[in-house]
């Protein structure tokens, strides 16, 4: 399962940022991405599911 890596703006659009196969993995990095931006991540997969919310 391919999990896609999205951050949010300001103005409320997502943008891809990076694709993981390990969902552990995407988590971390997302976790660690949203800290050291200040942004929301989230975790979706490859049908667009939703599978997590990461806010700083």
């Amino acid at each position: 399962m391919i999990i896609n890596i999205e951050w949010q703006d300001q103005i409320g659009n997502w943008h891809r940022y990076q694709s993981k196969q390990n969902q552990a993995d995407a988590y971390r990095v997302a976790q660690r991405r949203a800290e050291s931006t200040k942004k929301r991540h989230r975790l979706v997969d490859s049908d667009w599911r939703l599978l997590d919310v990461i806010d700083f």
